[in-house]
């Protein structure tokens, strides 16, 4: 008789997965079509700090849009988590980013409601998915990440309060709420000087470290990657 005791192990889908992904701009045949991506493939595994370079007009921001959602490739497949985006109507992919992705962009004005307070910009996801904004959950939530991101007590001011640099770690902060399989950040530390990009970088180190989560930054600058576990380099919309 066999035995032996054979143990079965599950297999984790990647975080973030691209098959064959081209974006096209432009019409087909009109001589005025770009070719933005380029029949890109790769995985980024859960718990992975990616950093994707590459000079302007590589694709590196196309390649963000469409691994996010939002924008839809030509063709090939975007999987996060194991969900085919493609496969998605328009108002399951708009719960999908609100729910699993987090995003952190390089402009305040995207980052952040000029109208809201610095708290309320914080659990803003939680409240578009239903949640009570007064409630005792939610603004536990927000006080305790705006804690965690060296701004206590500063949530009930406005962003135009806060510098540059202390606006992008709301915007992490924020990022972080629902707990996101993937973080995004598009260029989070362009406008920032040295030691407020150190700050933000730190704060998606930790999103990785400590909690978890995986994230993908797009930037230019080499310094910034260097905080990444994994670096990918576009040219010309293809992947190096």
């Amino acid at each position: 008789m066999d035995t032996t005791v054979r143990t079965v192990t599950a297999v984790r889908a990647p975080a973030l997965a691209l098959e064959s992904v081209s974006r096209r701009y432009g019409r087909r045949g009109s001589g005025e079509e770009a070719m933005a991506l380029d029949s890109v493939s790769c995985e980024i595994p859960a718990g992975n700090f990616t950093a994707v370079v590459g000079p302007s007009g590589s694709g590196k921001s196309t390649f963000l849009q469409c691994a996010a959602g939002l924008d839809r490739p030509t063709a090939g497949t975007v999987r996060v988590g194991g969900t085919d985006l493609g496969a998605l109507s328009e108002a399951a992919l708009t719960r999908l980013r609100r729910d699993r992705i987090g995003f952190v962009f390089q402009s305040h004005a995207l980052n952040l409601v000029p109208s809201l307070s610095i708290e309320e910009n914080v659990v803003l996801p939680l409240v578009l998915a239903g949640a009570d904004p007064a409630g005792a959950d939610v603004l536990a939530r927000g006080r305790d990440l705006l804690a965690r991101v060296g701004l206590a007590g500063r949530g009930s001011g406005g962003p135009g309060t806060l510098s540059g640099g202390q606006q992008q770690r709301v915007a992490v902060a924020r990022a972080l709420v629902t707990e996101p399989d993937v973080i995004f950040a598009d260029e989070p530390t362009a406008s920032l000087d040295p030691e407020s990009a150190a700050l933000v970088l730190g704060l998606l180190r930790d999103a990785v470290r400590v909690d978890g989560r995986t994230v993908v930054m797009v930037t230019h600058d080499p310094s910034a990657a260097s905080w990444a576990d994994t670096v990918l380099t576009m040219d010309g919309g293809r992947l190096r």
